[in-house]
C-alpha cells in the first residue's frame, strides 16, 4: 500500500524561517516552494530538490530531534562533510553500516540529520 515518501517535516523555534532558508536552501542546495494559503499563516517553510521534499514548522515550545532523524542519501559525501564543517557544522563520521559511508550533522536548531553516501 505505501508507495514512496512524500516528505519530512521537521520543527524549528519561533520566528526562525531565515536561519532555516539558509540552511535548506544556501548550504543544502534545496529550492523553497511556496506552501499553500491554508496553511502559510502556521509559519515555517518548505524546501524541495527533485523527489525530495523537507518542510520545516514551527513548534512550540521547541525541542530539537537528537534521536529520531532523516537520512539523505547524497552524491557525494565528503565534499558535503568538508563543506559543512568549513561552515562550523560538526560531522560525526559513523562507520557501523559499511561498506556504506555515512555521518551525522545537525541543523542550526540541533535537529540530527543523517548524510549517506548513494548507492
Amino acid at each position: 500500500m505505501l508507495l514512496t515518501l512524500d516528505h519530512i517535516q521537521l520543527a524549528i523555534p519561533v520566528g526562525e524561517e531565515a536561519a532555516a532558508r539558509h540552511f535548506w536552501c544556501d548550504i543544502l542546495g534545496l529550492t523553497e516552494v511556496v506552501k499553500p494559503d491554508t496553511l502559510a499563516g502556521r509559519g515555517g517553510c518548505w524546501f524541495e530538490q527533485g523527489g525530495l521534499a523537507v518542510h520545516v514548522g514551527v513548534e512550540e515550545p521547541f525541542r530539537p530531534q537528537q534521536k529520531a532523524h532523516p537520512a539523505f542519501a547524497v552524491t557525494d559525501l565528503d565534499r558535503l562533510a568538508a563543506k559543512l564543517e568549513q561552515l562550523g557544522y560538526a560531522v560525526q563520521w559513523d562507520d557501523k553500516l559499511l561498506p556504506r559511508r555515512r555521518f551525522y550533522t545537525a541543523d542550526p536548531f540541533g535537529n540530527r540529520l543523517e548524510f549517506l553516501a548513494n548507492l
